[in-house]
């Protein structure tokens, strides 16, 4: 190749393919997930250090609590960054309140100080369950507060309201700094991630309605609807930072809600539309303006945003049209399933409507200009709260933490208020999750790297620092690592483990005070601590996954059986309610690898089945003309969905078919409450039929 033939166009050609190159490269998702751990991980050290710099300055008797409340309340993004750091310091000053309260005046009596402490544990692991929101930070934090400022300060009760005291200083002062480095440092805002989700969902929202006007019943499909409860779930948790990420730009309440409640509601709707479909097209769609509404409908949901506008309006048209056309004899059973049919498809085109709108709103932070997403009660996220389950974890918790607690008084150990700490910190920071033991092996494991990487600095390189700035020098490599660990969700645990005992074992203050006994006993007792809480923990708070699914699916035949029975709550809570046991279902699910059982789709079933006898106790309830024996039909299905086990498919059957004759029963007239009545049987029917249940077919 000669010089010529490198021409300075083909340089730039190189240079330009190169460039695109690195550019593809640089914003690759891991690429980019490092550069985000990075910048976490430089702005969380970099808070943590003036929180240390601060406290030493005033004198903070122990100024590391101060760098691991850093690293506690730091998150990802600003807003959840200042969430959690409110509800951490509600928590810490409930927490040392209920301890000043406790200890001094029990102290002389060790085993019911112990016990009063335990059960303070036990009760804020159960307030926190059933919040299940951010908020329930702030009740783990008041329980293992407690746990780590009283059972110390059993030794010097006295001095019990200055330690509480000088404990929210420096954890406050580390709230402080964490909130003030997230948020305007380079800040990561909520609102990105949230609107990033949010079209996300809307997309996959829009799939799923386009796959099921195809009317080809699939297995994913149900996994497919799953995973849309779990976006809403994480939605939902996103949305919740919002107003501490920017008010002014954060969405109306009244929005989210009224977009959550459409897209829960498209989930069993889905369902609905693709056996019918499905149905009708067994009979090869007799009806061609139907046939071709059906097309356009997908053409619709497939379309860009911008070609969106007016074809909602003159589609809801074609639909109520094609349905009155099919009313005129409601008797045929096809012309009454495409009938049905043409209202589902009524109520999809308005629900994606809104949907849009809402979307766009919240993504703007502005207000609709007019009233979208229906009339009807606005609910937004429902929570699946179990109060039994609550309480078995929090029992489960005073039992471990009491029976450390004796094994404490009887030993005497004289540094077993430390390992007795971290017993009631596992307890309640874990309780949460079903089945906690890994999750604490996860920080015994970064707790073991602290003691190594402890043990080194203790003894070896801090006894050669001298001034701050080279104290922090120092520091950085292991908190800078920890910190990038804690930015990714699968070694957060172990993160934690680090950040929450390196500090505590260095005994970071205004000067060295390494001594080797206390560093070995202060190990041993954390490694013993953890250790304890990971045994106690798989004893007692414990859930099999399998047992999760059954406790889960036991309850939602038990709301089946009493919406039957009139004891419905609102339509819109129902369906959020089912749409939330779905998203806890789904990760059991797979946990527990049931096999042939599919408790999503079980899960969905009644759901369905909940939403229409709801619907049709209140017709009978209101005294309608036509409800013939419905109200018996409705006892029936109560009586089949109170029992301990799923109904089999003979029962359900056997329910259908007798909504069936039901509705054959209905006279021809009748008018709209007539032909609501008819449409809402037709709806049981398919619900309630087996097949439909387990996707293997539809009904005849």
């Amino acid at each position: 190749m000669t010089t010529a033939s490198l021409s300075i166009p083909n340089l730039a050609q190189l240079f330009g393919t190169a460039r695109s190159k690195a550019a593809r490269l640089l914003s690759s998702p891991a690429i980019k997930a490092d550069r985000d751990a990075l910048l976490f991980s430089a702005k969380t050290f970099a808070a943590a250090m003036l929180a240390y710099y601060v406290a030493l300055r005033i004198g903070l008797p122990k100024p590391y609590w101060a760098i691991l409340t850093v690293y506690i309340v730091s998150q990802t993004s600003a807003g959840a960054s200042l969430g959690r750091g409110i509800y951490r310091l509600a928590g810490t000053i409930l927490g040392a309140v209920a301890t000043v309260a406790i200890v001094p005046n029990f102290a002389n009596e060790p085993v019911l100080c112990s016990l009063i402490l335990a059960c303070w544990i036990g009760l804020c692991l159960y307030f926190s369950l059933l919040d299940r929101t951010p908020r329930a930070y702030g009740f783990v934090l008041a329980g293992y507060t407690a746990s780590l400022i009283g059972f110390p300060g059993v030794a010097d009760p006295g001095a019990m309201f200055d330690t509480a005291a000088v404990r929210v200083q420096e954890i406050g002062l580390g709230i402080a700094c964490a909130v003030l480095i997230h948020r305007f440092i380079a800040p990561r805002r909520m609102t990105g991630q949230f609107n990033a989700k949010l079209a996300s969902t809307l997309a996959d929202a829009r799939s799923l309605g386009r796959q099921a006007l195809l009317g080809e019943p699939v297995a994913d499909r149900r996994g497919r609807r799953a995973m849309l409860a779990c976006d809403l779930l994480a939605l939902n948790g996103l949305a919740a930072h919002l107003p501490h990420d920017d008010p002014r730009s954060a969405p109306p309440r009244e929005t989210l809600h009224r977009l959550h409640d459409g897209l829960a509601r498209l989930i069993p709707l889905a369902s609905e539309i693709e056996v019918r479909v499905h149905r009708l097209s067994a009979l090869s769609l007799a009806e061609s303006d139907l046939r071709q509404l059906i097309e356009d409908c997908r053409h619709w949901l497939a379309s860009a945003e911008s070609d969106r506008q007016e074809t909602p309006r003159q589609l809801s048209e074609q639909a109520r049209f094609i349905r009155t056309q099919l009313l005129a004899d409601p008797l045929h059973h096809d012309n009454a399933l495409g009938a049905n049919l043409c209202g589902h498809l009524v109520e999809l085109i308005a629900l994606f409507d809104d949907c849009d709108r809402l979307g766009a709103f919240a993504q703007q932070g502005g207000r609709p200009q007019r009233s979208v997403g229906g009339t009807g009660n606005v609910t937004g996220y429902v929570h699946h709260r179990d109060h039994r389950v609550a309480a078995r974890a929090a029992l489960g918790a005073v039992v471990g933490v009491f029976s450390a607690c004796l094994l404490w008084i009887w030993s005497a150990w004289s540094d077993g208020a430390l390992a007795l700490s971290i017993v009631g910190v596992a307890c309640a920071l874990f309780g949460n999750i079903d089945t906690p033991k890994p999750a604490v092996i996860k920080y015994l494991i970064g707790s073991l790297y602290a003691v190594v990487l402890g043990l080194a600095y203790s003894f070896i390189i801090l006894p050669r620092v001298s001034d701050f700035p080279v104290l922090v020098a120092v520091l950085a490599p292991v908190l800078l690592w920890a910190g990038s660990l804690q930015a990714r969700p699968p070694t957060m645990l172990m993160a934690l483990g680090i950040t929450l005992s390196f500090p505590i074992l260095t005994g970071l203050g205004s000067r060295y005070t390494g001594d080797f006994a206390t560093y070995l006993n202060s190990t041993v007792a954390l490694v013993v601590g953890t250790g304890f809480a990971a045994v106690s923990m798989s004893l007692f708070q414990t859930v099999p996954a399998r047992q999760a699914i059954t406790r889960l699916l036991r309850l939602s035949r038990r709301d089946v059986a009493r919406r039957a029975q009139g004891r419905a709550i609102d339509e819109a809570r129902w369906t959020g309610l089912m749409i939330d046991r779905t998203a806890l279902l789904l990760p059991r699910a797979r946990q527990a690898k049931a096999g042939e059982t599919d408790p999503v789709g079980e899960v969905l079933l009644y759901l369905r089945v909940g939403h229409v006898v709801g619907l049709l106790r209140q017709k009978t309830a209101d005294g309608h003309a036509d409800a013939g024996d419905v109200s018996a039909l409705l006892g029936a299905v109560a009586r089949a969905f109170s029992g301990e086990q799923k109904p089999g498919d003979d029962a359900l059957n056997r329910l259908a078919m007798r909504g069936d004759i039901e509705r054959a029963k209905l006279p021809g007239g009748g008018g709209a409450n007539g032909a609501d009545l008819r449409d809402l049987l037709i709806d049981l029917s398919f619900a309630l039929n087996a097949h439909n249940a387990t996707g293997k077919g539809h009904p005849a």
